[in-house]
């Protein structure tokens, strides 16, 4: 009886552990264009996506968290309608490895095509990469984009399954936003990027007029810069009072009720404080400049995305100081913005210190590599581990104020290498390496690590150190940079950052706060138990302030203004009422 009892058990344990994996089906997929859909061959990244409900297409599905939906990827080159290209055990996926992983049951899946062009560099080498098209860089919606509509299929427990999958659909163009009153929309040929990629490139910017405007013409303006992702439009200024229709909207982000009718609100607090007679008169910038690589370029020169840098600094913001009545003077341009922004909004002032006038860096990406979040690529041999000898423990990338983790630095990576190789996932790690890396023998960019392994390269690490390290560079060259930026640094943080980035910002306070001589006159602060991306205001929750960045630094730039500017700065044409 014991024998059964055993041999029962063992029967039913085993009839469990086959239930959880898909290892005795052989699943493929057969993805191919529709020949009534496109003419020409075509180059780029294809998936394959699942998702285990309805609730929206798969592709807008593929994250890291904890609802992360299965993706697989693969390069095609002169994939030509009607050609096919099979999905098996070898493509490789997220967050199941192969199709051998994926557990049966029912799913949803759709299949997309990123399409690649070709660019011949500068440098002479020829890369394949997704050109923007309008929307910021997001493969999932990117114009011009093949796709399939989401069919319902069902993975066996055991056996052969095959299924057909046609890309019969294109994502289409995305309208320009048109100007209004108080908002214009610039776009320039930029003669140093078109000269770097080998054919035209464009910057944009949507432009915030001041009041009076139009009716004060003798006016000249100081310029506020907002630094972040691909804007497809100015965002926070509404000239009426919240839609009185809108149905409220939850947000699982900020747990709060009725977002959707707080940013109306806010938006339409910020035209009141804005056309108030007390406030300052000021042009307002967000800058468009996607790259290939991803939504924004970093706003600085880099070895594989060209002379960003300068072609903002020196190209489209004296042209739109030229349009719109800058004063066109480095007292008179001050920088800010939260995450890409923040870092881009420090590392353009640093790169380009008598260029402006103050910089305002929230929750600031890495700006010292030591703490390249929880990595230092200086010393650690491995990114997606912790050194141990008898163990392995992953290292975190995402938690929320109490340190509970959605993701790993493995995870995150192996998502990106899923969507695109050589640098062309466009995400967060992969347009880090973009901007920071020396580019390699193939032009793309140097991996700072192994994408599957995590091993680092330390080679690549000290290119990044030299030429983006924020705070080394300031430390290395604070003999020169030092009297170019007393007073501009200001620095702000929430102490349980979701991605770890207060880490390298207690860094940077220890070098400003405690070596920098002349003293740097700046200030570094942090928000208690606030998560990404805490902006400096002490008094209101992050879901409030982050909606108010264009106002929030004004006073502080208007006593920056009154202490700086250089004798017969005009401080008058732009005061008026």
């Amino acid at each position: 009886m014991k024998k059964i009892i055993v041999l029962l058990f063992l029967s039913i344990f085993l009839k469990g552990c086959q239930k959880q994996s898909a290892a005795d089906t052989k699943v493929s997929f057969t993805v191919s264009i529709s020949e009534n859909l496109a003419e020409a061959a075509e180059d780029g990244r294809l998936l394959l996506m699942l998702a285990d409900n309805e609730d929206r297409e798969p592709r807008f599905q593929i994250n890291t968290g904890l609802n992360a939906q299965p993706v697989f990827g693969m390069n095609v080159e002169g994939l030509k309608p009607g050609e096919s290209k099979v999905f098996d055990d070898k493509a490789f996926g997220f967050p199941y490895t192969s199709l051998t992983e994926l557990p049966p049951g029912d799913y949803w899946v759709q299949g997309l095509l990123h399409v690649y062009d070709t660019f011949t560099l500068a440098t002479g080498h020829t890369v394949k990469l997704p050109m923007d098209r309008g929307e910021g860089q997001q493969w999932n919606r990117s114009p011009g984009n093949l796709y399939s509509k989401p069919v319902k299929i069902t993975v066996p427990d055991s056996g052969k399954a095959e299924f057909d999958i046609v890309l019969d659909q294109e994502i289409p163009p995305i309208p320009e936003p048109e100007d209004t009153e108080w908002i214009k929309h610039i776009k320039i040929k930029s003669e140093k990027l078109s000269e770097f990629w080998g054919r035209d490139m464009y910057l944009g910017a949507h432009v915030l007029l001041p009041k009076g405007f139009d009716e004060h013409p003798e006016a000249r303006y100081p310029l506020m810069v907002f630094q972040g992702h691909f804007p497809s439009d100015f965002g926070g200024f509404r000239t009426t009072p919240p839609d009185e229709d809108l149905k409220p909207e939850y947000s699982a982000r900020f747990d709060v009720e009725g977002y959707n009718l707080v940013q109306q609100q806010e938006a339409y607090d910020f035209y009141k404080r804005w056309t108030n007679p007390e406030f300052p008169r000021f042009l307002i910038i967000e800058i468009q400049h996607p790259t290939p690589y991803y939504d924004d370029s970093y706003a600085v020169n880099s070895a594989s995305q060209g002379p960003y840098g300068d072609a903002i600094t020196y190209e489209l913001i004296p042209h739109i100081e030229k349009e719109f009545r800058g004063i066109g003077e480095g007292w008179s341009r001050f920088l800010y913005g939260g995450s890409t922004g923040g870092w881009e909004a420090l590392a353009v002032q640093v790169k380009y210190p008598e260029e402006y006038n103050g910089c305002f860096a929230a929750c600031p990406d890495p700006i010292d590599f030591r703490a390249y979040c929880l990595t230092n690529i200086y010393e650690d041999e491995n990114a997606y581990f912790y050194n141990s000898n008898h163990k392995q423990l992953e290292v975190p990338a995402h938690r929320d104020y109490l340190g509970h983790i959605q993701s790993t630095l493995r995870e995150e990576n192996h998502l990106e290498l899923v969507l695109g190789d050589r640098s062309r996932s466009g995400q967060q790690w992969d347009i880090w390496e973009a901007t920071y890396s020396p580019q390699g023998d193939e032009g793309y960019p140097q991996r700072l690590w192994d994408k599957r392994s995590g091993e680092i390269n330390h080679e690549v690490a000290e290119y990044w150190k030299e030429n983006f390290d924020l705070r080394h560079i300031l430390e290395r060259d604070w003999d020169k940079l030092g009297e170019k930026l007393r007073g501009k640094i200001h620095i702000y943080c929430g102490d349980m950052d979701n991605y770890y980035l207060n880490n390298a910002v207690y860094l940077m306070e220890d070098f400003l706060e405690n070596t920098t001589d002349p003293y740097y006159e700046g200030e570094v602060l942090y928000g208690d138990r606030a998560e990404h991306c805490w902006n400096g205001d002490p008094e209101l929750p992050n879901h409030l302030s982050r909606l108010r960045y264009n106002s929030m630094y004004v006073p502080k730039i208007m006593k920056r203004i009154e202490a700086s500017a250089p004798p017969g700065a005009d401080l008058v044409s732009w005061r008026y009422r």
